[in-house]
């Protein structure tokens, strides 16, 4: 099989254990091909750690499930020094949590901004150092974190460092009448008989896909339409005084290159080498709705990222 073919059975795979949810799916395959983190956020019970799960046992890889609470330290996310008088009497590097190929981040938002930021030299340069030395993580690596919306009880704004190391911020919403059937009759079914586990996709179909989605084409109408959106963000007045009004800060530079990376998976995925400006608004909302920040006019005005994001839309125009 292709890799290609790998992948596509591997988003069938997991889409028989998450009904309803194609699109949710999709976006964590296209973080785990462009080598980025995502972020998913939804109400308690819509399935988020349940795709994720479903990901790692269908994918040879081995997975790390991080509960995150008001109590927990750093040292219980990256590990420790532990002294052993046995061991000649010297300090050893105990790995923590971290070190497995997909991290499952659960509730993220529910422990203090100090916890939080133990994440960020490993989603960003892939590497944890405790105690002066270097640990590096493994090839394949990706943190999935789930929390719940701010407005829910005893959670945390995340940090906007944090935020922007994530190439996506995935929204989660509920299943509509016949799906939520559907959802019922299959955990019955596994109630009653455990599915079997088929032979998981190895992981050199993952690398693989990454090196055929680096070739895939980016025309300059496509790379300047991304500059452009990006850019809108940034100088909204150039493009639309309502934007103006409503976005405080935009994206970075790293918003542009996760569009890019996100573009020409999308494009991967659809069977094709080179990137369209649809491929570009398929993705856009996913890899903006975190990176901007909104002023106090659009909360006063009900605007939120995604409805900014439609409007943005529409002010920039495909060269």
């Amino acid at each position: 099989m292709t890799a290609r073919e790998q992948i596509l059975d591997l988003k069938n795979r997991v889409n028989q254990s998450i009904i309803g949810q194609d699109e949710i799916v999709t976006r964590i395959l296209i973080g785990l091909l462009t080598d980025g983190n995502v972020l998913l956020e939804g109400l308690p019970g819509l399935a988020k750690t349940r795709a994720v799960k479903s990901l790692a046992r269908n994918l040879d890889s081995k997975l790390s499930r991080i509960q995150f609470t008001p109590d927990l330290l750093p040292s219980d996310v990256t590990g420790t020094e532990v002294y052993q008088p046995q061991a000649d009497e010297k300090f050893v590097f105990q790995p923590g949590p971290i070190f497995a190929n997909l991290i499952l981040a659960d509730e993220i938002n529910r422990a203090p901004a100090k916890v939080q930021s133990a994440l960020l030299e490993a989603m960003e340069e892939r590497q944890v150092s405790v105690a002066g030395k270097t640990h590096k993580m493994e090839p394949l690596f990706m943190v999935l974190a789930t929390q719940n919306p701010i407005e829910q009880e005893g959670t945390y704004p995340l940090p906007e460092a944090q935020l922007d190391r994530f190439v996506m911020k995935i929204e989660i919403d509920y299943p509509d009448h016949d799906a939520e059937v559907q959802i019922i009759r299959l955990v019955r079914e596994e109630a009653s008989s455990p599915p079997e586990s088929p032979t998981p996709i190895p992981q050199q179909a993952v690398f693989d896909a990454r090196q055929e989605i680096n070739a895939v084409q980016v025309r300059d109408a496509a790379e300047k339409y991304i500059v452009d959106l990006v850019t809108a963000t940034r100088y909204p007045d150039r493009f639309s005084p309502d934007l103006a009004k409503w976005i405080s800060v935009g994206a970075s530079p790293r918003g542009s290159i996760a569009l890019d990376k996100c573009a020409r998976a999308v494009a991967w995925l659809d069977g094709r080498d080179f990137v369209t400006p649809d491929d570009v608004r398929f993705i856009l909302h996913d890899v903006l709705r975190h990176r901007l920040i909104l002023s106090y006019e659009a909360n006063v005005a009900g605007m939120t990222a995604d409805k900014t994001i439609d409007e943005l839309l529409k002010a920039v125009a495909v060269a």
